[in-house]
């Protein structure tokens, strides 16, 4: 039994470590951040439909509710992604992944809006303690500074994606979680497909190894085990095991594009991070 908790831990570590890739590889490949999605999503697309074949997965949506949900779901983390990638590019991958991990803090005041449930005093807290590691993590207020454009376009991004989890949280229930991302990845590709006509897409020649990479590893496979990973643990656990995912992408970011952080990243980065193992350990005492 312990064995088996000790290897369920390791499979969810390792998809936040193939996630965390994401970033890098994508800062990596010479590609405007939009081009880069719609390919990652398309190739992904084919990885995942084939995985759900061969399982057999029920691909049936229920009802147009669900397929609104869906739909709209699908578009926010589309718009993520993509500014996620553009954050990154226009600063690094520390700037970019510490910004986009405001979400959680943005979730906890979204949330009781948007879903008219009781609001807690104590999110008040740890947003603010996430906008001062904002204001530790940006150099200066000036939208002129890479690393400032990065943190706006990083909380741009985090903005998206917690408004996709918000919308996706309840509709999504009672279907297969790879199914899910299947459907997400099926509208990002058809709808963001314009893309490729108004944006240089002559280096795809050069990047397809990364390309592949990226909806390999990062995406059908990270994913995949993620959310396979979440059906044997409580989502507060989870969600700290989430939060190492800038860690290992400051790693990574190191060995393969030789990125060190500033001081003032790790600080802001800290107090950042800090609020998502506060809220999880906090939860799931509640």
């Amino acid at each position: 039994m312990k064995n088996q908790h000790i290897k369920n831990l390791l499979e969810l570590s390792f998809a936040t470590l193939l996630i965390s890739s994401a970033a890098v590889i994508g800062k990596h490949i010479d590609m405007p951040a939009a081009v880069i999605i719609w390919w990652r999503s398309a190739l992904a697309l084919i990885i995942i439909y084939i995985f759900c074949r061969i399982k057999k997965i029920n691909l049936k949506l229920y009802t147009n509710r669900d397929k609104r949900t869906f739909f709209f779901s699908a578009i926010f983390l589309g718009i993520h992604w993509i500014t996620y990638f553009h954050s990154v590019k226009v600063s690094n991958v520390s700037i970019g992944m510490l910004s986009m991990f405001t979400f959680p803090a943005i979730t906890t005041i979204l949330e009781p809006i948007l879903t008219k449930t009781k609001f807690n005093k104590v999110h008040l807290l740890l947003a603010l303690l996430v906008l001062i590691g904002i204001y530790v993590l940006a150099p200066e207020f000036n939208i002129q500074n890479s690393d400032f454009e990065g943190i706006v376009w990083g909380i741009i991004s985090a903005l998206f994606f917690s408004l996709r989890n918000i919308i996706l949280k309840r509709g999504s229930l009672k279907y297969d979680g790879t199914m899910v991302m299947m459907y997400q990845l099926l509208v990002i590709t058809i709808v963001f497909s314009p893309i490729l006509y108004f944006m240089d897409t002559s280096n795809i020649n050069a990047e397809y190894p990364y390309i592949i990479l990226l909806a390999l590893l990062a995406t059908a496979i990270g994913h995949t085990l993620f959310i396979k990973s979440l059906q044997r643990f409580s989502a507060s656990t989870a969600s700290i095991i989430l939060s190492t995912q800038p860690i290992y992408g400051i790693i990574l970011a190191y060995i393969f594009l030789n990125e060190i952080p500033a001081f003032n990243t790790y600080i802001g980065g800290t107090l950042i991070l800090s609020t998502v193992i506060i809220e999880s350990i906090r939860s799931r005492k509640g």
